[in-house]
């Protein structure tokens, strides 16, 4: 290969401007031969911005519009209470030990805390903001490629934008991080060469800014100083003191970065045990793993079988020393071929090491690789082997090169088409998990995923399925056996389901939920004495586990002891501890004490700390139980169904309910309407038929108000009321 890179500041400069005015040699005037030969035109710049914007949305459509939340996406971003609660940024930034995820990264949950504000839990827009990062972080490496001259930038740029591999970084939500620190990343590379160009103090401070960004994004970031170093050897065959003092501040702030991250890192515990060789084998056999998933991107597991790494691996050896021969053999014809391929193999190394094994990370518990890790040390494998490409193809005769080009249209639809594929398994955890089980049958993690999947849509049968495979793969999993109890439980299969509860307790005696469970399903059986006995248990085991408080105080009401309730709630709320739910509780024990006011105090606070769905419905149903046993006001007490009929437009029993209070306003109108709402969604309630009845009786409407109160009595004889509103219909009609 022609030695392309390196060229003088100047010579770069050059090059660039040449591209973007259509005064280098490009002769052609084919749109699309231009842009498979990396020379994008000015006046094509829009056009190229336009298709890279529709390769990206169009692959990634299905998650935009059947995206969900799966797996991590639930435990750290739904259940995250830092994200719920308004006061959660204070957390975010300066008590990360009180966040799930045990790593620092508070740019990437500030993004998730600004975005529940915005629409709550709707996936939707956490996805269509992980599809615009994408397409930012596409469009600025095309502008980077550009700047450095790096033959077919745009055709890098698009294979980016359409890869596969990228799918698991874009359409998990929870790798937002891959995304932001990508963003960042690639910013502060842009600076960064502006700041070379045209050094100025602003530029220089905006780029180390921008490190810290991207570090506080994801930790993986703080290889960036490394890859700079890579950048300035690629373009000057050296490495002067020069670079090494403007980069010093960089090198600083990275290694500050990993530092908090590791001392946040307190929820660390895996311990491999392998030697330093056997790592380097991990690593080497990891980097080759990537290779190849770039170059055919098929059988994308998500979590893949880990391997067995040991000393006498002879196919890992061969692929050590491969490795190394190929660095060895760029580096010594580098003066033939040009720096530029040895580059981009250092860049690829570089930016996966953090990830490669040398340092222990929770998920090599589950997987050594994982496809999200190359988010941005894909660029240097893509512009090395497409950068050589295109610069072959440009010196090809014209009637090849459209052949090519054919070809790489091809190859982006293809890659574009593998995307949308793997694209569309992120819809639902049933859906994702399913995907890896098939590819992969003995990831443990993902039986005992989809049995917990399959149980939240209520297919009972396959969630006992599903959970014996987890049991038979793990007995000795705790979260197993809870899994299969649960499953067994809603299939009244007690006996058995009590004998996995059992056996949870007994492989987790210091986990609280086992016992929880156990105790709810004693509760079920008619047990209730030793149902409180072992819930309380539980609370001794964990006494700040709200779940056990929450499941004590709900059976505690149930049973009518409504003073327990409410000691145990205070208890929570004196030690600072209490959610949401304890204080709902709390409200539902002193309406059931009919303290109505303190009720109504305890439900705001609740609504206060959570007013999202399901929470504020129930909230608002017993605030409006509640303001109307204190002041009997139609209107106070319509309110708060009206909020509660916002989040369900269909409850029956709030519609029926509001309609009453309408009556009692004598808006009949939307009584009836309310009333019919309720019938179509419920027709066999004897007091809608009734309601609706004394509404249209109060319209004048007769004939419509006998039918529908004899319908009431056909559902419910007893109903006297219904009878006195017929025969008083009778009575002004006319009739018998």
């Amino acid at each position: 290969m022609k030695k392309t890179t390196g060229p003088s500041h100047v010579a770069r400069k050059k090059h660039f401007e040449e591209q973007c005015t259509g005064s280098g040699n490009t002769t052609s005037s084919s749109i699309l031969e231009s842009i498979a030969s990396g020379r994008t035109l000015s006046r094509r710049g829009l056009l190229d911005i336009l298709v890279l914007g529709m390769l990206v949305v169009g692959s990634y459509f299905p998650v935009v519009l059947w995206g969900g939340f799966v797996w991590d996406d639930v435990s750290f971003i739904v259940e995250e209470p830092a994200i719920r609660d308004r006061s959660g940024l204070w957390r975010i930034w300066f008590v990360p030990s009180e966040i799930k995820e045990p790593h620092y990264r508070p740019i990437t949950y500030t993004s998730f805390w600004l975005e529940h504000k915005l629409w709550g839990f709707t996936a939707a827009g956490y996805h269509v903001v992980n599809v615009l990062l994408h397409l930012a972080n596409t469009l600025l490496l095309r502008q980077i490629l550009l700047r450095l001259a790096v033959p077919g930038a745009w055709i890098i740029a698009a294979v980016f934008a359409v890869h596969p591999l990228h799918v698991e970084s874009v359409a998990w939500v929870i790798e937002r991080k891959d995304l932001l620190a990508g963003l960042f990343y690639l910013a502060c590379v842009w600076t960064w060469l502006r700041f070379l160009e045209n050094p100025e103090a602003r530029r220089y401070g905006l780029a180390v800014a921008l490190l810290a960004a991207a570090g506080l994004a994801k930790t993986v970031a703080v290889t960036l100083p490394a890859a700079l170093l890579i950048l300035h050897w690629w373009q000057h065959g050296r490495v002067t003191v020069r670079d090494l003092a403007l980069l010093s501040p960089f090198f600083v702030v990275a290694l500050c970065i990993a530092a908090i991250d590791l001392r946040v890192f307190t929820a660390e515990s895996l311990s491999l045990p392998y030697s330093m060789p056997e790592r380097a084998l991990m690593a080497s056999r990891a980097l080759w793993f990537y290779v190849g998933k770039l170059l055919w991107p098929a059988e994308l597991a998500v979590i893949y079988p880990i391997w067995d790494v040991h000393l006498g691996d002879a196919q890992a050896w061969a692929g050590m020393v491969a490795g190394a021969v190929l660095v060895g053999g760029l580096w010594f014809f580098r003066h033939r071929i040009g720096r530029g391929l040895l580059a981009g193999t250092l860049f690829f190394a570089v930016a996966l090491s953090p990830t490669l094994g040398f340092v222990d990370h929770n998920y090599m518990a589950y997987s050594f690789v994982a496809e999200r890790y190359q988010y941005l040390a894909s660029i240097g494998f893509m512009a090395v082997v497409l950068g050589t490409a295109a610069y072959a193809v440009d010196r090809l005769p014209d009637v090849w090169r459209k052949a090519t080009l054919g070809i790489a249209i091809v190859a982006l639809l293809l890659l574009g088409t593998l995307t949308w594929r793997q694209s569309s398994i992120y819809s639902d955890e049933v859906t994702f998990f399913s995907h890896v089980i098939s590819h992969n049958p003995q990831a443990q993690a993902a039986h005992l995923n989809l049995a917990k999947a399959l149980f939240n849509q209520e297919r009972w049968e396959e969630a006992a399925a599903a959970a014996r495979v987890a049991v038979a793969h793990r007995p000795d999993s705790h979260k197993a056996h809870l899994n299969l109890g649960a499953a067994l439980s809603k299939l009244e299969r007690f006996d058995e389901a009590e004998q996995h509860f059992r056996q949870a307790v007994a492989i987790a005696p210091n986990e609280s939920q086992p016992i929880v469970s156990l105790g709810v399903l004693l509760s079920s059986r008619g047990e209730p004495d030793e149902a409180e006995q072992t819930l309380r248990r539980a609370l001794e085991v964990d006494p700040s586990d709200l779940s056990v408080v929450r499941t004590l105080a709900t059976l505690l009401n149930k049973w009518g002891r409504y003073e327990e309730v409410l000691d145990l709630c205070n208890r929570m709320i004196e030690r600072g501890t209490a959610d949401a739910s304890i204080y709902a509780a709390r409200g539902t024990s002193l309406y059931r004490l009919q303290r109505y006011d303190e009720a109504m105090a305890s439900s705001r606070q609740a609504l206060s700390l959570d007013p999202d769905p399901p929470t504020a419905f129930s909230l608002h149903i017993l605030m409006g139980q509640a303001s109307w046993a204190m002041t009997h006001s139609a209107d106070a007490t319509a309110e708060h169904y009206e909020r509660a009929l916002l989040i369900e437009p269909n409850h029956p029993t709030v519609l029926a309910d509001l309609a009453s209070l309408r009556i009692a306003q004598e808006r009949y109108e939307q009584a009836l309407e309310l009333f019919q709402t309720a019938v179509r969604v419920q027709p066999d309630v004897a007091k809608f038929y009734s309601g609706m009845g004394f509404a249209l009786y109060r319209l004048g409407r007769r004939d419509e108000a006998i039918q529908s109160l004899e319908r009431a009595l056909s559902l419910d004889p007893t109903m006297d009321e219904a009878r006195t509103y017929l025969e008083l219909a009778r009575s002004v009609a006319g009739g018998p």
